[in-house]
């Protein structure tokens, strides 16, 4: 037989949050400990996932809900999300699908959007899964940077400049994973009006919406218009602790007159793929309307290492960082003419301290970052903070 080859479509797929893994891997092999700062997820480390929410999925399998759900979830769940969604102050919702995790939400809401030759605007530094998905459908996607030198929020006029006839969406992930930036009414009031000049669909990225520090409390896009065609992607994942659950939801929102004919295009794939893991469903309900009290132990807890991680961070020779305002992450900076994807690759072999590189995210041309977990417990990051500045002081003093 001929060698088979993969198609072309994924020639240009990276998603370095995971690629990074492969090195460590190899070197856990050779029985050496890896210190990960890499991946977000906290079930790994010292936060669980609450008790109440178990106990739901473990009911609704016992009670038989180990079938199909209709395809767009569950009335309860579906009910529970747009409540949830109506507090936060969205209104003129016209839609709303459970998915496999937000990431599925992600990838069907572009893949109804954009036609080959389309664009949409991706946030750099951002989430590296949107550039993925724009990859694998032979679309584009544009980045627009995101302003270091003003906490991280949005350069209003660069993203404009990003803007052409062949844009279709502007994508906003708030609170920001890697930065850790949460955008202010001005910024997001600022997007909403470059989208409806520009007739653009705004995809609202907020599944760290619950966790924000120093008391900053997170604005929902969609809350400020109802005008606009706004979708607004969560998930328990993040905020209710429970990433391997793969539970995530899409809101849909504007003028049906507007957004209807897009919206029936999403959903002929949500019914194609038939449904989202059934009986996880019934912890929609319960996380979003039972008891919270995990998540003011779980801010208090990521605080206190994001205030350790800023502090250190800061202290190093050649970096600098913003102070994070959600999610767990840190962007710093490395003030140095450097390769970022050599750089933390030698750290990882010279410490085993696992970051992941900042051009994996995106990054202004000729700057170079990594991106740093603050989830694990204060000694492992006071640990991997002391080896990283030994690093540094060795080979780039």
């Amino acid at each position: 037989m001929k060698k088979i080859m993969p198609s072309k479509r994924t020639e240009n797929i990276t998603y370095a949050i995971r690629d990074v893994v492969i090195a460590a891997n190899k070197l856990q092999a050779q029985g050496k400990q890896i210190l990960n700062l890499n991946i977000g997820d906290p079930n790994i480390f010292d936060f669980d996932t609450p008790e109440h929410m178990k106990e739901a999925v473990i009911k609704a399998m016992k009670d038989g809900h180990n079938g199909y759900s209709p395809a767009n979830g569950t009335k309860e769940a579906i009910q529970a999300i747009k409540d949830e969604a109506e507090r936060k102050g969205i209104k003129n919702i016209q839609e709303i699908f459970v998915s496999t995790g937000a990431s599925e939400a992600i990838e069907l809401c572009i893949t109804g959007l954009l036609d080959t030759g389309d664009n949409i605007l991706i946030p750099s530094p951002g989430y590296p899964l949107y550039s993925a998905v724009t990859a694998k459908l032979e679309t584009i996607g544009r980045s627009y940077y995101l302003s270091e030198e003003n906490d991280w929020q949005i350069d209003i006029e660069a993203l404009e400049s990003r803007i052409t006839e062949r844009t279709r969406g502007i994508i906003v992930i708030n609170p920001n994973n890697p930065t850790g930036g949460l955008y202010t009414k001005e910024t997001l009031l600022q997007v909403i009006e470059l989208a409806r000049k520009h007739s653009l669909v705004i995809f609202s990225d907020e599944i760290y919406d619950k966790l924000t520090f120093d008391g900053a409390k997170h604005i929902s896009t969609a809350s400020l218009a109802d005008d606009v065609p706004i979708v607004t992607l969560n998930g328990i994942s993040k905020s209710y602790v429970a990433p391997g659950w793969r539970l995530g939801w899409a809101i849909m929102s504007g003028p049906k007159e507007i957004i209807g004919d897009y919206i029936e295009g999403v959903m002929k794939m949500v019914r194609a793929r038939l449904c989202a893991n059934h009986p996880e469903q019934y912890a929609i309900k319960p996380a979003l309307e039972g008891p919270q009290d995990h998540i003011p132990i779980n801010i208090a807890k990521m605080q206190e290492r994001r205030d350790l991680t800023f502090k250190r961070l800061n202290e190093i020779k050649h970096l600098s960082c913003v102070k994070p305002r959600g999610a767990f992450y840190a962007f710093p900076k490395i003030n140095l003419d450097i390769d970022d994807r050599e750089f933390t690759m030698k750290l990882l072999e010279e410490t085993q301290v696992l970051v992941v590189f900042g051009s994996g995210f995106g990054q202004k041309p000729g700057t170079a970052h990594f991106r740093v977990v603050f989830l694990p417990q204060m000694d492992i990051l006071a640990k991997s903070y002391d080896k990283l500045e030994e690093f540094i002081n060795k080979y780039y003093a």
